[in-house]
């Protein structure tokens, strides 16, 4: 009995084990909050609402790891990194709080009492703060040391003094003109069928592809005089300076089909139609789509912020930093920065890839093992691929990009250790931050002096750029909603259908043939195994850009198999575009006009003065019915192109205005008199992109000028003739000042040094993830420092209770400079390294548990069955022997009988030979 007593035991405890993690999994369906305040529980309702959606989005990202869709590849090249991620999230989780007052309040008011009498104010920026919202709408606080003017911050905070978060990371695009939305705060332009433009409806976005956009690949004609290296740039430098977040969530607040399952407006999900006739996949009635996330403080969220009496229409965000400061290459946030910095190297290095190299040079790192990996994997190989880590998520996208952030990376990590070697007694903090601010002065150099006046002609150069005339504190330089999301993007059109890779003669190379670019899309292991970076470079320098024709504007690659990694669908680029300038709420061509000065265009004949071709013109006309309907990024790019330009007078204008104000209210722009010696600016100016593919490529020719179509050998010069930076303008003399020597170093941080009214000045830093005790910046004086180095001291981020850097469904553990969020099986961490997500499978414990009980089970049953057996057909009298006193059987009288024994049994002396047997 006691054997079945501690069988039945474990056997509980083992069945515990196993339904118990189910049992807890639902425990939040049953119980919900106490707290009795509405407001809260209106805030906790709304977080829930949202976290769920995001959740449900990423366990279906982890259940479909082996096959991704060219929609899912665009959410992962435009997933945020974690800084811009968390304002997207609180902002969402606010607009869901605010749309839930909204609804709930006006119940209990009367007809004529504004919405926001019912709230005091405290309770409103309670809902501020408890959203997320708060901290990223209030100014930053700006750095007082001798560093202010030195080098700026990592997410351009502080440029101006007086407006800290003009142009800043993470704050709304700026607007030149109030924003067209169907509701006047949020619905995007073409949000409801019904809605009338000058008595028309929109026409559907896939139809205006289709109709006057997509071209053939065989169709397009080459530009004779630029090479591919300058569409590439445009690129290049527009992810620099902007990158809107998508929606963190992918399906509907409060519950609905996924926005990939589903052609309903209803936000995050604004669907592209597609016509009945014209779908891309056969059964699909629409293209899945996801609105922008708004910045704090917007759209719905507006009614309880700012102006309490009316509501802000809704704005976009700009996850980096709009300055032209090589944010591709170092990041607009801290905790990127300190993810590609190389904390080892005493040189202020960048990490580099571990496992591949390109003819002894670096290539780009790829994401950290954490990071969704979202790129085509190596022939034979399984799952999906690593991408590449930069600056900037989108590095992967296609070669080309991958390739001129991997120059720039070689670049800073030649200047870091040339400028190291050069000043010894410069710390790895000094060395790293002079080189970032070559690298962003070079970006500034190439762009204003080379890219853009190719782009706009000499003339409309000089009217909407024209001469610096040094920093003007009263121009905001934040990038604008038009330029980022309209005219900036006339770059597509420029896009060839092929990725050209040739050979040291600049010949087709025989083993890298011509790549449709279908084939290249968010493929990094063709740059680590096809050749590395010289054969793609010498495409882009003699192979032509494709040119921007107005009945050829975009071709197949981009219309028809936009980021094809399978054969789960495609995309179509020009209908994000129009799409997504709907979403922001972009006012018509005929309104940005206007705004430049330029007349309206109200007839066919005025339409026909801006675009030249006669059959594009009418096709507009017959699909938007009024020029005021037409979509501002497609009547840009339709004009005619101004004299000497690549883009026609409206984008001209929106490009230059944009370029004037990024330069102008750039307090560290490189010709202002306070960032480099004039020694130092001359030798910039000598520096070219030809320079930095000759110091970082094994390249031994190039064109003096890069972004022209060079023929070979005629066009190219030896990289010993192209001029370069003398770094001797960067040498700076050693402290000789006896009385205070160098300063201590301290743990987990570095120190750069710098003059204040004539004294040596040391200022402390601590990397990401540690905070300083102690003084920030110490002086020298007659008797010493005048103060020890302060200690950095590592940052708890998991007691952070109000932004916790996890997910309530995951545990935080603090661990040095970081944290680790850590997940209870069977649940394992998404893609944003901060959420939980249930695998699918059982719990480990839980399958052991399941066998531990079927054994238990099986051994109990056994033995239940054979003390069953004893107690029901062997205890009977007439069938067991009985024991005598000495040991010896015996049976009841008369039944006695003597029988051969079985080898080895043993015998009853009564019948000698044999054995006693009971009848």
């Amino acid at each position: 009995m006691r054997a079945l007593a501690v069988l039945g035991v474990t056997l509980v405890v083992a069945c515990s084990q196993v339904f118990l993690p189910f049992f807890l999994r639902g425990k939040k369906l049953l119980w919900g909050t106490s707290d009795d305040s509405h407001v809260i529980r209106v805030l906790e309702d709304s977080k829930l609402l949202v976290d769920d959606a995001i959740h449900s989005t990423m366990k279906r990202n982890l259940e479909k790891r082996e096959l991704i869709s060219p929609s899912q590849l665009l959410s992962f090249s435009k997933l945020p990194e974690p800084t811009s991620r968390a304002v997207a999230r609180a902002a969402e989780i606010m607009e869901v709080s605010v749309r839930a007052m909204q609804r709930r309040v006006p119940l209990r008011l009367e007809q004529s009492q504004p919405l926001t009498d019912a709230l005091s104010e405290d309770l409103l920026t309670t809902i501020a703060e408890a959203s997320g919202c708060l901290p990223h709408m209030l100014p930053p606080k700006c750095p007082d040391t001798c560093l202010a003017n030195k080098y700026r911050l990592i997410t351009g905070a502080c440029n101006n003094r007086d407006h800290p978060r003009w142009g800043a990371s993470n704050t709304a695009l700026a607007r030149w003109l109030p924003p067209a939305y169907e509701d006047g705060v949020s619905e995007p332009r073409g949000w409801n069928p019904h809605f009338l433009y000058n008595g028309f409806p929109l026409p559907p976005v896939r139809e205006v592809t289709r109709q006057v956009i997509q071209v053939p690949n065989e169709a397009v004609t080459d530009d004779d005089q630029y090479s591919d290296l300058l569409m590439v740039w445009g690129q290049y430098i527009d992810h620099d300076i902007a990158f809107t977040p998508q929606s963190t969530s992918k399906a509907p607040f409060g519950g609905g089909a996924d926005c990939q399952l589903t052609c309903e407006n209803r936000s995050p999900c604004f669907p592209i139609q597609l016509p009945a006739n014209a779908s891309l996949a056969a059964g699909t009635a629409c293209l899945p789509f996801y609105r922008s996330a708004a910045a704090c403080g917007t759209g719905a969220q507006g009614a309880f912020l700012g102006n309490l009496s009316a509501a802000s229409p809704r704005q976009q965000m700009n996850g980096l930093s709009s300055f032209l400061d090589a944010s591709t290459v170092y990041g607009s946030s801290a905790a990127l920065e300190t993810q590609l910095r190389n904390w080892s190297s005493a040189e202020g290095l960048l990490r580099v890839n571990a496992r591949h190299r390109d003819a002894g040079r670096a290539h780009l790192p790829f994401t950290p093992p954490r990071a969704p990996a979202a790129c085509a994997p190596e022939p034979g190989a399984r799952g999906r691929g690593p991408c590449f880590l930069a600056g900037d998520g989108r590095a992967s996208e296609v070669p080309a990009l991958a390739a001129l952030h991997t120059l720039w990376l070689r670049e800073h990590n030649r200047l870091a250790s040339a400028l190291k070697a050069l000043n010894p007694h410069w710390s790895a903090d000094a060395a790293y931050q002079e080189a970032r601010k070559v690298v962003g002065a070079l970006h500034q150099i190439i762009t204003l002096r080379d890219y853009v006046p190719r782009i706009l002609g000499p003339k409309a150069f000089g009217q909407h750029v024209g001469p610096y005339q040094g920093y003007n504190p009263t121009v905001d330089p934040t990038v604008s909603n038009v330029f980022s999301t309209a005219a900036f993007r006339f770059g597509h059109a420029t896009v060839h259908p092929l990725v050209r890779r040739l050979d040291a003669h600049f010949q087709e190379h025989p083993g890298l043939p011509q790549l449709p670019l279908q084939d290249a899309f968010f493929s990094p292991w063709r740059l680590l195994k096809e050749g590395g970076l010289d054969p793609l470079v010498r495409g882009l320098l003699a192979r032509p850009a494709k040119l921007q024709v107005q009945d050829q504007l975009m071709n197949e690659e981009l219309t028809e198999r936009l980021f094809v990694l399978s054969s789960s669908g495609t995309f179509d680029l020009a209908s994000l575009n129009l799409q997504r300038g709907r979403d922001h709420g972009l006012p018509g061509y005929n309104e940005w006009r206007g705004f430049c000065g330029l007349p309206r265009l109200q007839t066919r004949a005025d339409l026909g003065s801006a675009v030249a071709s006669g059959s594009v013109a009418d096709r507009l006309l017959d699909l938007y019915k009024h020029p005021d309907n037409i979509d501002v990024w497609l009547g840009g790019l339709v004009e005619d192109f101004l004299p000497g330009a690549r883009t026609g007078p409206l984008f001209a204008c929106l490009i230059g205005r944009q370029m004037k104000a990024l330069r102008d209210g750039d307090r560290f722009w490189w010709e202002n008199g306070h960032v480099f010696t004039e020694a130092q600016r001359r030798e910039l100016q000598r520096h070219s992109l030809s320079r930095v593919i000759c110091d970082n490529t094994g390249l031994p020719r190039v064109p003096a000028d890069a972004f022209r179509v060079g023929r070979f050998p005629q066009d190219f010069e030896l990289c010993e003739d192209i001029p370069g930076l003398n770094l001797e303008a960067w040498r700076e003399a050693t402290p000789q000042d006896d009385t205070c020597g160098f300063p201590g170093r301290v743990d987990n941080g570095d120190f750069v040094l710098c003059n204040e009214s004539g004294r040596r000045v040391v200022v402390y830093a601590c990397r990401h993830g540690f905070e300083l005790q102690g003084r920030e910046q110490i002086a020298c004086t007659h008797q010493g420092w005048d103060s020890q180095p302060p200690v950095c001291k590592d940052i708890n981020e998991c007691a952070d209770v109000t932004d916790p850097p996890c997910h309530s469904s995951a545990r935080c553990r603090n661990t040095k400079g970081g944290f680790q969020c850590e997940c209870s099986d069977p649940y394992v961490l998404a893609e944003d390294g901060r959420t939980c997500v249930d695998s699918g499978r059982l719990p480990k414990a839980s399958v052991a548990s399941i066998a531990l009980g079927a054994l238990l089970v099986g051994g109990l049953a056994g033995l239940t069955w054979t003390v069953i057996c004893r107690w029901t057909h062997c205890a009977s009298q007439s069938s067991l022997p009985i024991t005598e006193g000495d040991g010896t059987a015996a049976c009841p009288s008369g039944r006695r009988q003597c029988a051969e024994p079985a080898p080895g049994a043993e015998q009853d002396p009564a019948c000698g030979s044999q054995i006693l047997l009971c009848e």
